[in-house]
């Protein structure tokens, strides 16, 4: 493709992608310095799609410019079926009916996910350590190691974290200073849990009373704004900036939280 192709216009664009075949044209950035991940994908998606695509690789800044210019886009990729302009990455997933997440759309995906993972840890330290399949002892790992995934999430930035806590946690948002110890104290109670659990150690006063403590104002936390105020909120229990709802998920962090707080210690006091 020599620049003159590129300047040529929407026209030629079109042209290239028509035909009795599944065809597309699509035109990306593949610099030397710069290899575009939505035009990869883009081209991915074409191709699992069934069409033979016409991959136009823009190589300098230069055509980049020319293209953008001559088809009055802003961004790269562009794709064209049947002579029509798609768009790029985002619009070929809107074209062929995936769900495109807006600003202030929500998902469970991250909590899916997140869970889906530390139950399968808890379903191997099980099956490793223990003879036949203790089903209690499977729900405090798996509530155990899920502690410290959503402590990890908060970690990565505590900044974002704390910024989303405020607009919910009852104690964070009277002492601030709450909000950047949340991740640690969850991280510390979640780590000491897996340490302890079975071992009858009472060090477990040292842990359990941090998950009753951050567990239950958590908890009355997410009843007041969501069940008796109604506010529509987005949760931090996954760290800042997720599209998770505030509601049953971080509900049930928090009692979970309180929860092996309480079963730790009472199996401590029965022992």
């Amino acid at each position: 493709m020599t620049t003159t192709d590129i300047i040529d216009g929407p026209d030629t664009a079109r042209a290239k992608s028509k035909g009795t075949e599944k065809t597309a044209s699509l035109y990306r950035m593949a610099m030397p310095g710069h290899l575009c991940p939505f035009g990869l994908k883009s081209k991915s998606m074409l191709e699992r799609k069934g069409y033979e695509v016409d991959d136009n690789l823009l190589t300098t800044r230069e055509e980049v410019d020319a293209f953008q210019a001559a088809h009055d886009v802003k961004t790269t990729p562009i794709a064209f079926i049947d002579g029509e302009q798609i768009g790029g990455y985002t619009d070929l997933k809107k074209h062929f009916g995936y769900r495109v997440l807006g600003k202030d759309d929500t998902t469970y995906t991250p909590i899916i996910a997140i869970f889906g993972s530390t139950a399968l840890m808890a379903l191997a330290v099980v099956l490793n350590l223990y003879a036949g399949f203790p089903a209690l002892t499977f729900l405090m790992w798996f509530f155990a190691i899920s502690m410290v995934a959503l402590a990890i999430q908060k970690l990565q930035d505590v900044e974002a974290f704390v910024n989303g806590f405020l607009g919910y946690d009852l104690l964070a948002r009277r002492y601030v200073p709450y909000g950047y110890a949340y991740p640690f104290l969850e991280l510390f109670a979640g780590v000491g849990m897996m340490a302890l659990i079975g071992t009858g150690s009472a060090l477990i006063w040292l842990v359990a009373p941090v998950g009753i403590f951050i567990g239950t104002i958590g908890a009355v936390s997410v009843i007041k704004a969501v069940y008796i105020e109604k506010r529509d909120l987005k949760c931090a229990c996954v760290g800042g900036g997720s599209n998770v709802p505030l509601g049953v998920i971080s509900l049930s962090e928090n009692l979970i939280m309180a929860g092996m707080g309480i079963w730790m210690l009472g199996m401590w006091l029965s022992a």
